[in-house]
């Protein structure tokens, strides 16, 4: 029988990245026995997407759920990073209270902030758990101060400033009520969630009501929507009504499957409940926001609200002389279809045709939220180019708006002045200046794109120490210009393979991208210039063979190791006339004009040209 409602609680995890949240899913799971005692369970068992893997945080909302004395808890992990904020958004639809998790020497940071007010607007009960408490330096009561005074900023309802906090060790699993225990197990944290978070009040006598707040494919059941069911029942194999958001009942059908979650599973159900968190399958039409209902009473429910995207980049057709050598999908149709798969399953995400059928603009919340839709359409076996990202703009009472940040810098106090001085030029405002231990913490009002580029910047002003976390703020009036980059591109002027001897011979110039033996192109950009203008070379160039002897002939070539940048640092560092070219086995930048005398003909022309 499945469980009723007041069996149930439904509570999200929130907190910025790296702070442990997913290390503490472990331990939920570890302490609630969900798996067998023989069972093999990799390290943050709910990043379960390789690049999420590799990159150590969240980018995809999950479910699971764990049985904990009776009582049956769905878990929603939510992404940390704002630029994921489209997925926090719908699913904290699913819960009814929330955990936030904040580390315990770090304490709120800009993303904590974004989520928590989230949080807030969906009515969330908070239960704060200070993780991270095997750190030496934690300094737990200074972060509760912060936490407190957050959620007085946040105009947080009065009975959530009464939260319970718990202090926690994710990676040794344990939890406390008291800063200075230390606990067996996280049973505490579970305790807690059943004591503080409130049971469903769905009822499952109404008519059936389902939302699909998420969407995931399975490779045999096709699209699968993942929502709460707001009231009534759901039964394998019935009859329900897909309405849109407008109210519009788009077609009755029938379910080809119905899930429920367990731990990293997910599993068949006959019935769930209101008040519940399910998967359905079967409905191919179904879109993030649609409404299952019963077919007698087909009433909508409201549309998910999502905040509306801040940064855009054109993604063409890849033209390059390499264009189809290393990719299975290069045609402006497949670019497209997939496209619009992705923005199928990510409401933050927009796909809007241009002028030109080879080019689509995509808009999304940040240069990592699309960076990360590039990455897994490489692993896809996709190429594609990709344009400098721009900052949507919008006119209000004629007045023109830009999208500013709250941005926060973590970095040593000796080199404070010089990150000051960087977002100054960017057009930054410094509004608060901190001290954490030996660093300071300075928290600016930046325009979003003085911010594009800016985190591998501040890594080289701090010397690889100072970290830099970012989160929307406002719209606000328009700052002025912002210099580009200052430094010029060598940029290749040959067909062929790069040679050790044409590489030592222009060292003195700039930073290679490229090493000896690479392939490159005419108009491929391959290192930084040490100068403002660009620097076109022929980097193929072999030395030619004579019949006089040297002394220096068994002299091996000493070169600096070039600079291999990843995609989302190549998307930051190209200019207006630069491209960034994906493919399944390399990313490189290139111009977008590749013949050097039609770059000087656009120079001189105040007019774009079309591609040579």
């Amino acid at each position: 029988m499945p469980p009723l409602p007041r069996d149930i609680r439904n509570v999200a995890i929130i907190a910025h990245v790296d702070h442990g949240k997913t290390t503490l899913v472990d331990a939920l799971f570890r302490t609630a026995h969900s798996f067998r005692a023989n069972q093999r369970v990799e390290i943050c068992a709910m990043d379960s997407d390789p690049i999420e893997r590799e990159r150590g945080i969240t980018i995809l909302a999950k479910n699971t759920a764990i049985h904990w004395k009776g009582t049956k808890i769905n878990i929603v992990d939510t992404p940390g990073h704002a630029d994921f904020g489209g997925e926090v958004e719908r699913v904290l639809s699913m819960a009814d209270g929330a955990l936030l998790v904040v580390d315990a020497f770090e304490g709120p940071m800009p993303q904590t902030r974004f989520v928590l007010r989230k949080a807030f607007a969906a009515g969330l009960r908070p239960i704060v758990v200070v993780n991270k408490m095997d750190r030496p330096e934690a300094r737990p009561s200074e972060v509760l101060n912060e936490v407190f005074d957050l959620f007085v900023d946040l105009d947080a309802p009065e009975e959530s400033l009464e939260f319970p906090v718990l202090y926690a060790s994710g990676r040794d699993a344990w939890a406390s009520i008291s800063p200075t225990g230390k606990g067996e197990d996280v049973s505490p944290l579970l305790d807690t969630i059943l004591r503080v978070v409130p049971a469903p009040t769905d009822d499952p006598s109404h008519p059936l009501q389902f939302q699909a707040a998420t969407l995931d494919y399975d490779e045999y059941l096709g699209r699968v929507a993942i929502g709460r069911v707001r009231s009534g029942r759901l039964k394998a194999n019935g009859r329900v009504a897909l309405v849109h958001p407008e109210g519009r009942v788009a077609l009755e059908t029938e379910l080809k499957g119905l899930f429920q979650f367990e731990a990293l599973s997910r599993i068949p159900a006959e019935e769930v409940l209101a008040g519940d968190i399910a998967a359905v399958a079967g409905i191919p039409e179904v879109s993030i926001g649609d409404t299952l209902a019963d077919p007698e009473h087909p009433r909508a429910l409201p549309a998910i609200a999502v905040d509306e995207p801040t940064i855009s980049m054109i993604f063409s057709v890849n033209d390059s002389p390499f264009a189809g050598r290393e990719g299975r999908y290069v045609t402006s149709r497949q670019i497209k279809d997939r496209l619009d798969r992705a923005s199928l399953g990510d409401a933050a995400l927009r796909v809007e045709r241009t002028s030109s059928p080879d080019e689509f603009k995509v808009s999304g919340r940040g240069v990592m939220h699309l960076g990360i839709l590039i990455e897994r359409m490489r692993r896809d076996g996709y190429e594609l180019n990709v344009g400098k990202p721009q900052v949507i703009v919008k006119t209000v009472d004629g007045k023109r708006l830009e999208p500013i940040e709250l941005a926060v810098v973590d970095c040593p106090e000796a080199v404070a002045g010089r990150v000051i001085e960087f977002l100054g030029r960017r057009r930054g405002e410094l509004h608060v200046m901190d001290r954490k231990g030996s660093f300071a913490r300075l928290e600016f009002l930046v325009p979003s794109r003085g911010l594009i580029g800016a985190r591998t910047a501040i890594l080289t002003l701090t010397g690889g120490e100072g970290t830099l976390h970012h989160v929307f703020h406002s719209w606000g009036a328009d700052r002025g210009a912002i210099a580009g980059r200052t430094n010029g591109a060598i940029v290749a002027t040959d067909l062929g393979k790069t040679t050790a001897y044409a590489l030592e011979e222009h060292a003195d110039r700039g930073v290679f991208f490229v090493g000896p033996g690479d392939e490159v192109y005419q108009g491929e950009v391959i290192g930084e210039h040490c100068k403002e203008k660009d620097l076109p070379v022929n980097i193929t160039k072999s030395k030619k063979l004579t019949n006089v002897r040297a002394d220096s002939k068994d002299a091996t070539v000493r070169l600096a190791p070039p600079h291999r940048m990843g995609l989302e640092e190549a998307l930051e560092y190209i200019e207006e006339d630069e491209l960034v070219e994906t493919t399944p086995k390399a990313v490189r930048l290139r111009k977008v004009l590749l013949n050097e005398k039609s770059r000087k003909r656009a120079a001189m022309s105040p007019v774009r040209q079309g591609k040579a």
